[in-house]
């Protein structure tokens, strides 16, 4: 009898720990999410760009979960042409989020600024992005317009007719289309 008191004392006491354990873990998330969206806000409110980076990249660190640091990071390498590093900011976005789809937009569109554009690389993302959301317009225009040039003529149309029947919601991406349609047509 005094055995299986002992016994659950004990499982009593390990799940009393647990949940203090739990309770610190979520209080220590809770710090880190704080102190990341901290040094955010404080880094978008200077002058200095080269600390304001440090700071951001810092943020993806202290809570890797966090997007908005990724976006500031992303902003300020796209201003400045730096793809590459683009790329580096939201595939360390992925890592942590991978559900993520406009994290793989992102990625896509940087390979397609490069001069020349990366075309088989972006292919790749926007595919990943469209895996996520298969109603993402934007992922079947981008996935379009690459089998298109190269020369997928009966995939591209699919993807390109996808991207075109959200016109309501997404007139630009949907006008876009209907035009690497038409450009398909008088090959």
């Amino acid at each position: 009898m005094k055995t299986a008191r002992r016994f659950h004392l004990l499982c009593f006491a390990a799940c009393a720990l647990g949940s203090i354990v739990s309770a610190a873990a979520v209080r220590a998330d809770d710090a880190a999410r704080a102190k990341a969206r901290a040094l955010t806000d404080a880094a978008i409110q200077l002058t200095d760009s080269n600390q304001a980076v440090k700071m951001l990249w810092q943020a993806t660190d202290i809570d890797p979960n966090s997007t908005e640091p990724y976006i500031y990071l992303g902003l300020y390498y796209n201003s400045r042409e730096d793809f590459g590093k683009v790329i580096d900011v939201y595939k360390k976005l992925v890592k942590y989020r991978p559900k993520e789809s406009s994290a793989y937009l992102n990625i896509g569109e940087a390979y397609m600024s490069f001069n020349p554009p990366k075309y088989d690389d972006a292919l790749v993302y926007y595919r990943k992005a469209y895996e996520i959301d298969p109603h993402s317009s934007f992922a079947a225009l981008r996935i379009g317009q690459i089998l298109a040039r190269n020369g997928d003529r009966e995939q591209a149309t699919k993807f390109l007719k996808q991207a075109m029947a959200d016109s309501s919601s997404n007139p630009t991406v949907a006008a876009e289309a209907n035009r690497t349609l038409h450009e398909m047509a008088g090959f």
